[in-house]
């Protein structure tokens, strides 16, 4: 999708060969064992402090699980043994981004040569994402091809948009964008399906969903149709809000992050019998926790709310060999995936869980030359799509890190 077609080349390029007693702290790190993985690199740094590649992975631990504080220390720690680092500058960015620290991040954009990101981080004034009102429930227009929910941009007329926690930032189409009188800051050329478009950057006043109004956006559009809709909403908006997805309710129930609003998911979660999932954010927008795939026991799973898909997960190939899962080689399927095209194959995993959230048998596609591995230096065993979690609601709790999935409508 365009809206991310930006954002995704590869983070963590080099594997390492980083040891401590032993215990090899990258295959930790790699296999989601991150805690593990964290004494590891603490223990390497110990032993050799000049270690940039320890430094850097402790501090993206750090910021995988957006414990900030923890995070800078050691990101700036690598940032100092290796100055034009790209990961590292890449990673501090992306660290400065989550915590509305604009200014500090365009430094770590210029040094790795991204005027773009530069240019548009550096031209938002004031306070970013400024949040007016305390909670929204916003009705879906439509449930498939993808959900559809009305916003209102710069106070205009509702429109449509969907969403999408594979995509980062809020992006409008075209038409939209010159109706509220945008203006870009920086644009980008970019390869799309086989076609060039650009994609401009500018800063949006007002976005209004339901009662829940934010202000002061970084937002993108460009000049190729929208997949869906009007536009689209990524992860950035969303972490900033405490989200419920409520597929089976058909709505999105926005609420202001406090501690009593965090406090009452997690009673609801309980009250129907389940708790708190790990919740993990990658390469700035993808969201991540634990599952379980053909009995494989906890695996990293991407956890992909809205876009549009058919089938239930997406698997690497490594995936469905090592699970030895059912694939129909014969029936290749012509798609695309961040905004390039792949040929993928029907596959039938006899289960997928997320908690208590189970699909049997389920239609599932694998591409087979992705990796297990992927570009974010973590195995990643099944991306979650749209249809496995039609008949649940899931919040993502940004400030405590946690993901809670639990059946029927959201109270």
């Amino acid at each position: 999708m365009v809206a991310g077609a930006a954002a995704t080349t590869p983070l963590l390029g080099k594997t390492t060969t980083a040891r401590a007693e032993g215990t090899d702290a990258d295959t930790l790190f790699k296999t989601g064992k991150f805690e593990q993985a964290a004494r590891a690199y603490e223990e390497i740094l110990k032993q050799d402090p000049t270690n940039l590649t320890a430094a850097r992975q402790r501090g993206y631990i750090g910021l995988l699980s957006n414990r900030f504080p923890e995070a800078e220390k050691y990101l700036t720690m690598a940032l100092a043994l290796a100055p034009t680092d790209k990961d590292t500058n890449k990673l501090l960015g992306d660290c400065y981004i989550r915590q509305d620290k604009f200014s500090l991040s365009v430094p770590r954009w210029q040094a790795i040569g991204n005027d773009n990101y530069a240019k548009w981080f550096g031209a938002v004034n004031g306070d970013p994402y400024q949040v007016n009102g305390d909670i929204a429930r916003v009705p879906w227009q439509q449930m498939d091809p993808a959900p559809l929910v009305e916003a209102s941009v710069n106070n205009g007329p509702p429109r449509r948009f969907t969403f999408y926690t594979g995509a980062p930032y809020l992006s409008l189409s075209e038409k939209v964008a010159e109706e509220a009188g945008l203006s870009a800051v920086a644009q980008q050329k970019i390869d799309y399906l086989g076609d060039t478009t650009w994609v401009y950057f500018g800063v949006l006043d007002s976005f209004k969903l339901g009662d829940i109004e934010v202000r002061n956006i970084p937002v993108s559009w460009s000049d190729s149709a929208p997949v869906a809709g009007d536009g689209m909403i990524g992860t950035w908006l969303f972490y900033h809000l405490l989200t419920t997805f409520d597929y089976a309710g058909r709505s999105l129930i926005l609420r202001r992050r406090t501690p009593e609003a965090a406090k009452k998911v997690r009673d609801d979660a309980a009250q129907a019998g389940t708790g708190p999932l790990p919740l993990w954010l990658a390469f700035d927008h993808m969201v991540h926790s634990t599952g379980s795939i053909a009995g494989s026991g906890k695996r990293m799973v991407a956890v992909n709310l809205g876009g549009i898909t058919e089938s239930v997960a997406s698997m690497p190939g490594e995936a469905v060999e090592q699970l030895k899962i059912r694939t129909d080689l014969d029936r290749p399927i012509e798609t695309a995936a961040h905004s390039h095209p792949v040929v993928a194959y029907p596959c039938y995993p006899k289960e997928i869980r997320l908690a208590k959230a189970v699909a049997n048998e389920s239609y599932c596609e694998t591409t087979l030359d992705m990796s297990l591995v992927q570009p974010w230096g973590f195995e990643v065993w099944a991306h979650l799509a749209h249809c496995f979690f039609k008949p649940y609601n899931i919040t993502l709790d940004f400030t405590n890190m946690n993901l809670y999935i639990t059946p029927g409508k959201a109270p």
